[in-house]
C-alpha cells in the first residue's frame, strides 16, 4: 500500500495488537451479488468457496516447523475491533461473489452489505488516473508535456529542479514528478475545508504543506498525493468542469460504478448506507468520516463491487476486449512500469500471466485494498471501516488467493534461531524514527522473547533469524539492529518490504 509513512507504520503495528475479545458478539450480516452477476458456477459451489475463505484467513508469514495458523473472519473482526468489512471477488473476468460483514457503525444494527459505501482513500488515485488517460487518448492532454502549458488557475512553481525537467502528467501518475506531500489527513466534519488551490499552496485552512518540486522530476520514485492533487487541478482546468462531475461522466457511469462518487463531503442522500470510520480502539471517529478536497488523491466513496468493475474493465481493456473508457494501447500503457514498480496509476507486480496491478488506501477510519491479475481475470477488493483493518486486508486476500489458486501472495516460511539472553539485552530500548522524530518504537525483552511496540499503540512479538535480525509473523516487517556498542544497540532499520526501509535511532 502507498500511504503516509506515519500511517504506514501505525497500520503495520495495528496488525499486532493483543486486544481481549469483545464481550458482545455482533451478528455477521450477509448480502450477496445476485447469481446472475456471478461467474458460471452453482450457488452451492459459491457458498462452499465463500465458507472456505471466511475460515481460511492467514498471516503473511509462518515459522518453519510450526503449523500454519488459519483464522476465522468473524474472530479476527472481534479481535481487532473492526466493525465492518466488505469483500468482492473477481474470477473469470466477472464478479464471482460479494458479501458484507458486521455493521456500518459500532453499537448500531445497520448491516454492511455489498452496496455499502466506504472511503476508498488512495485507491482514488488509480481510478482518477483513468480520466486523465482518457483525456490523453482524446488528444486533450499529452503524457509528456509540461503540465503548466495546460493549467490556467494554478501553475507548478518553477525552480532549479525543473529547468529542462518539467512536471509532466506521466510523472504525476507514476509518482516520479519530484513533488512533495505524501498524503493528506482530511478534515473533520463541520470544520472549514480548504479549496484545492489553498491545498496546492499550503494556505490556511489547509492542514498540509505547500505542494512543491524539491527534487529533479523523473529522477526517482516517491509517492506523492500532492502530485495527484496537481493532476486533479489540471483536469479541472482543461475540461472546465468540477472534478466529481468529470469523474462521474468519464469513468464512473461508463463502468456502471453506480455506487461511487468523488463528491466531498458525501451527499446526504448517500449517507444512509455509508460506513462510519473507526479508530483502533473501535470507537467512531469524530463526525463519522473526514472530508477530502484532495479528491483525486483520497476522495472516492465506493463499494468493493464497483471497484471490482473498475478492475475488470482495466483487465479487459488491456486485452483489447473492451474500450468503454480506455482503448487497448492506453490501457497497456497504464499497466506498463514507468518508474520502479509503478504504472500510470496502480502499483504493478509479477510478469507475463502472473502480472498484476493493485493499490491500497488509508484514510482516517478506513483501510482498503484491491488487487487484480492482468491476464488471469482474477482479483479481489477488501474494504474495512476501521484504522485497525489492515491485518484483515492481507489475511483475507491470502485466503482468497488460496481458494482461487492465485500465483501470489504466498505465505513465506522463515526459520527462527535461538539467541542467548545476553545478546538480546542490548536491543531493548526506545528508538525514534528519523523521518518522524516524535514517533517512537519501544523494544522490550521479556523472558527471552523480544517485543516491538509503536509507543501509544500495540505490542507484538518479533522472532530472531540472527543475533541482530528479527521479523514479525503477522505482518511483513523486519528489524535489523546495529551491533551493540557499550552494551546497547545504537539503532534499528525497519523494513516494510516494497514500502521501503526506515531508520530509527536509540533515544533511551
Amino acid at each position: 500500500m502507498s500511504i503516509h509513512i506515519l500511517a504506514l507504520l501505525r497500520i503495520a503495528w495495528w496488525r499486532t495488537r493483543r486486544f481481549p475479545l469483545l464481550l458482545a458478539i455482533f451478528a455477521m450480516a450477509v448480502h450477496e451479488v445476485p447469481v446472475s452477476a456471478q461467474a458460471p458456477q452453482s450457488a452451492n459451489q459459491t457458498q462452499q468457496r465463500i465458507a472456505r475463505v471466511e475460515s481460511g484467513l492467514r498471516f503473511p508469514r509462518s515459522i518453519k516447523g510450526r503449523k500454519v495458523v488459519r483464522m476465522r473472519l468473524d474472530d479476527r473482526m472481534r479481535h481487532l475491533k473492526v466493525p465492518g468489512v466488505s469483500i468482492a471477488v473477481v474470477d473469470s473476468f466477472r464478479i464471482a461473489w460479494a458479501r458484507g460483514y458486521g455493521v456500518l457503525e459500532a453499537g448500531g444494527a445497520s448491516p454492511v452489505n455489498s452496496e455499502t459505501l466506504f472511503q476508498a482513500a488512495s485507491i482514488s488515485k488509480p481510478v482518477a488516473a483513468v480520466a486523465a488517460l482518457r483525456l490523453v487518448q482524446e488528444g486533450r492532454l499529452d503524457l509528456d508535456e509540461d503540465v503548466n502549458l495546460k493549467m490556467t488557475s494554478w501553475r507548478v512553481p518553477g525552480n532549479a529542479f525543473t529547468v529542462g525537467k518539467p512536471v509532466t502528467l506521466r510523472r504525476l501518475l507514476s509518482h516520479s514528478a519530484g513533488l512533495t506531500v505524501h498524503g493528506f489527513m482530511g478534515y473533520v466534519s463541520n470544520t472549514t475545508v480548504p479549496t484545492v488551490l489553498q491545498v496546492l499552496d499550503g494556505q490556511s485552512p489547509a492542514n498540509s504543506a505547500a505542494i512543491r518540486v524539491d527534487t529533479m522530476p523523473g529522477a526517482l520514485w516517491r509517492y506523492s498525493g500532492g502530485g495527484y492533487t496537481v493532476m486533479q487541478q489540471l483536469l479541472v482546468d482543461v475540461t472546465r468542469r468540477s472534478f466529481p462531475d468529470l469523474m462521474r461522466t468519464e469513468v464512473l457511469q461508463p463502468l456502471a460504478m453506480t455506487r461511487s462518487t468523488y463528491e466531498q463531503p458525501l451527499p446526504q442522500h448517500l449517507t444512509g448506507n455509508a460506513a462510519s470510520g473507526h479508530n483502533p480502539q473501535g470507537a467512531v471517529i469524530k463526525g463519522k468520516w473526514y472530508t477530502h478536497p484532495e479528491m483525486a488523491a483520497a476522495g472516492l466513496w465506493t463499494s468493493p463491487s464497483d471497484l471490482a468493475r473498475y478492475a475488470i474493465e482495466v483487465q479487459l481493456s488491456a486485452a483489447g476486449k473492451s474500450n468503454r473508457v480506455l482503448k487497448q494501447p492506453m490501457a497497456a500503457q497504464m499497466l506498463t512500469r514507468q518508474t520502479g514498480t509503478w504504472g500510470l496509476g496502480p502499483s504493478l507486480d509479477g510478469e507475463g500471466p502472473n502480472a498484476s496491478f493493485s493499490h491500497g488506501g488509508a484514510n482516517q477510519g478506513f483501510r482498503v485494498f484491491f488487487t487484480a491479475f492482468n491476464e488471469r481475470g482474477q482479483g479481489a477488493v477488501v474494504m474495512t471501516n476501521s484504522d485497525a483493518g489492515s491485518p484483515l486486508l492481507s489475511e483475507i486476500v491470502r485466503a482468497i488467493a488460496e481458494e482461487y489458486d492465485w500465483p501470489t501472495p504466498r505465505i513465506v516460511e522463515k526459520a527462527v534461531v535461538e539467541v542467548k539472553a545476553d545478546k538480546l539485552t542490548p536491543l531493548a530500548g526506545r528508538y525514534s524514527l528519523e523521518v518522524a522524530p516524535s514517533t517512537f518504537i519501544n523494544i522490550t525483552v521479556e523472558g527471552g522473547r523480544v517485543f516491538a511496540e509503536l509507543i501509544g499503540q500495540f505490542k507484538s512479538e518479533i522472532y530472531a533469524e540472527s543475533e541482530t535480525r528479527f521479523f514479525a509473523v503477522d505482518q511483513e516487517i523486519d528489524f535489523a539492529f546495529s551491533p551493540a556498542v557499550r552494551g546497547k544497540s545504537a539503532g534499528v532499520v525497519i523494513s516494510t518490504g516494497s514500502s521501503g526501509n526506515y531508520k530509527a535511532k536509540r533515544v533511551k
